[in-house]
């Protein structure tokens, strides 16, 4: 962002824009009376003849530089300051092998079910604003992938890079839960939140989910539960000994189990088969979790003055030095 502090300096400029004008309206070519131009013909211009005609405009120009730096320009970098705690909230993500379904569409082209979801997280990350929020992946086990952190991008930047099957090819609904609350007890904040999204049922991890969720509930952390992946048989890209073929087959999502968690931490359950029902629902949870922050915005500006000052006091001197030596006119 670009300004003056000081613009009514710049009214100044009037002076030296009219002696310009001046200049060139009324221009005096001086001379002197001769009785015939026998013997000119061949005299030409000299260079400094020629340079003489600039020299007026290096002390209008050094002037009105000198004008420009009182006026002080600046430029300036928005600086936002986030005063207020907002909420804690961990995203949860499937990364089984059945997320590999290509039963959804991203921009008219079939996607896995975790291409899909990348892109529906990833909006409602970086519509968040004040909120620390961490990530969470699962398969056969649970572990931390981001932990609870304001820096949205860097939290983009890891999802891009999820890969299926990176934590094993089952589902460990519970171990997720768990892991979540340990990350949910780093920073304390009056509102916890977990988005938990998967497409299988729990039948790996060594803590059940109904154990998960009763802790849940007892440290008052909502759970919103996302069962996703369209009914019956999803088809699946394999490479086996006939080549790259699809293939369908059924994932069966325990709705009975996400619609308990949900209820058991007061949260709610949504189903998901197909980008835009995925959409809605993040929107929808976005709108029911959000945070009044106040946000403190300025702008940090830097003095540029000192460019056009050394820049007009140079002009000044060459003039001074031309008008004196080399340049010199004596009427």
């Amino acid at each position: 962002m670009f300004r003056f502090a000081s613009p009514w300096f710049l009214v100044l400029l009037l002076l030296p824009a009219s002696a310009c004008f001046a200049r060139f309206r009324h221009r005096d070519h001086g001379g002197i009376r001769i009785s015939s131009f026998a013997g000119f013909e061949n005299l030409h211009e000299t260079w400094r003849v020629k340079l003489s005609f600039f020299l007026p405009g290096l002390k209008i120009l050094g002037l009105g530089l000198l004008i420009i730096a009182l006026a002080r320009p600046q430029w300036g970098d928005r600086k936002i300051n986030v005063a207020a705690n907002g909420i804690n909230i961990i995203l949860a993500l499937d990364l089984s092998e059945s997320m590999r379904a290509l039963d959804f569409k991203k921009n008219n082209t079939i996607v896995t079910r975790l291409e899909a979801v990348k892109a529906v997280v990833k909006k409602f990350i970086m519509k968040r604003q004040g909120d620390r929020i961490g990530m969470v992946v699962f398969g056969s086990h649970a572990f931390t992938q981001v932990p609870l952190t304001r820096d949205y991008n860097t939290i983009a930047f890891i999802l891009d890079r999820l890969e299926i099957g990176a934590a094993g090819p089952n589902t460990a609904i519970g171990d997720a839960i768990g892991i979540s609350l340990k990350r949910l007890e780093d920073i304390k904040s009056r509102s916890n939140v977990i988005i938990l999204l998967t497409d299988g049922k729990s039948n790996a991890g060594s803590l059940s989910w109904q154990d998960a969720a009763k802790i849940a509930a007892d440290r008052k952390v909502k759970i919103y539960t996302i069962g996703v992946g369209t009914k019956g048989r999803a088809p699946f890209l394999v490479n086996d000994i006939f080549g790259k073929h699809y293939v369908f087959q059924k994932v069966d999502v325990d709705l009975d189990a996400l619609k308990k968690i949900a209820h058991q931490t007061s949260g709610a359950f949504f189903r998901a088969d197909d980008t835009g029902s995925l959409e809605k629902i993040y929107s929808m949870i976005d709108r029911l979790e959000k945070t009044k922050v106040m946000v403190k915005k300025w702008v940090q500006y830097r003095e540029l003055y000192p460019v056009p000052l050394a820049a007009g006091l140079g002009f000044l001197l060459a003039w001074a030095f031309l008008a004196n030596t080399v340049l010199l006119r004596i009427p």
